[in-house]
């Protein structure tokens, strides 16, 4: 619940933030704040000590997880400059039914009744919202 708060809220704020500027210099300025908070939890739990142990593999899914997340924002931040939060918004959780897709068919996840319709009634709940 924190975390889909703390989303609810980084839309609003990012609309108000993204008018009148360019929306892939407010997308780097939001990336740099979030590397500064990142990197901050880092250090003080003194998980740095840590960086040496890892993998050459989780490098990889990082560094493409990172790139995809980059993608996502710069694309997020300028739909956001040009539309409506309460259509991007919903738009953007359709990530939730792909991120169900996807792990079916990349990491093998077992696709339950349940979950398929609950993806179902996302995508449908979306375009709901966008009509």
């Amino acid at each position: 619940m924190v975390s889909a708060f703390f989303a609810a809220l980084t839309a609003i704020l990012a609309k108000k933030g993204v008018s009148n500027m360019d929306s892939d210099l407010a997308t780097a300025i939001r990336t740099a704040v979030v590397l500064l908070v990142a990197w901050t939890f880092v250090f003080t739990k003194g998980s740095i000590s840590t960086i040496g142990e890892v993998s050459k593999r989780n490098w990889y899914f990082l560094i493409a997880s990172g790139v995809a997340t980059s993608l996502s924002w710069i694309f997020y931040f300028k739909a956001l400059q040009v539309g409506e939060v309460s259509q991007v918004a919903p738009v953007d959780k359709l990530s939730l039914a792909l991120t169900i897709i996807l792990s079916v068919i990349f990491l093998g996840e077992s696709l339950t009744w349940q979950t398929a319709i609950g993806a179902l009634l996302i995508i449908a709940g979306v375009f709901v919202l966008i009509i």
